[in-house]
């Protein structure tokens, strides 16, 4: 192996797709608001915090002159909605290969944690029956600055033991794969090459990579 020692991975579009979750629960608040939420802007909430995401939906629809309260009430009635559909999960939506090459990093004798901006982690985690399979959790319930800051990444780092530049992190997100690379590490983009061009190599999915490949990055 190469120096890589330890692989963090995004949950949301790496491991599993909750996209469509998300997307059906932005689209409710924003029909209940008067106004449509697209899939192409969902597309651009990718990798952003709830309060962040909030904010963007309420400027697509015009809305203003929301209180910081209100804000938080509609962000958390827009959670509830989510968390309703991602409890009714199984281990069937775990993406192709997906569980299958976190174990042969495992198997490799690298460390493996969890870099997500999402709160609901630990319960799309057990939903999914994958907790056993990470040395770490960092999740929006620990860290504070969204990506492409790479708290979140570095935190994991930590929390493993490894320096950040021994470190290849697995990101379906644009600012993800910058928060990888403000952090130091490398990166493996999940999705498309043109729009991941700042990722180290780009996959369809953890279906398309090995764990020896991770040696040329």
């Amino acid at each position: 192996m190469s120096k890589i020692k330890a692989c963090i991975f995004d949950l949301d579009g790496v491991l599993v797709d909750t996209a469509v979750y998300h997307y059906k629960a932005w689209k409710r608040l924003a029909n209940e608001m008067g106004f449509d939420f697209t899939e192409h802007q969902n597309e651009q909430l990718k990798g952003v915090s709830r309060m962040a995401s909030l904010e963007l939906v309420l400027g697509w629809g015009n809305i203003t002159g929301k209180t910081e309260e209100e804000k938080e009430e509609l962000a958390t009635r827009k959670n509830n909605w989510y968390v309703e559909m991602i409890n009714q999960m199984t281990p069937d939506e775990i993406l192709n290969g997906a569980q299958e090459f976190v174990q042969s990093c495992r198997n490799a004798g690298l460390k493996t944690a969890i870099g997500s901006a999402s709160k609901n982690t630990p319960l799309i985690l057990a939903k999914l029956q994958l907790a056993t399979l990470f040395d770490a959790v960092v999740d929006g319930n620990s860290v504070s600055k969204a990506k492409p800051d790479p708290e979140v990444f570095l935190k994991g780092a930590e929390d493993l033991g490894v320096a950040p530049a021994d470190c290849v992190v697995f990101e379906d997100a644009v600012a993800g794969v910058q928060a990888a690379k403000n952090g130091g590490m490398k990166a493996v983009g999940i999705g498309s090459p043109e729009l991941l061009n700042q990722a180290d190599v780009v996959v369809s999915g953890l279906d398309k990579i090995t764990v020896a490949e991770l040696e040329n990055l």
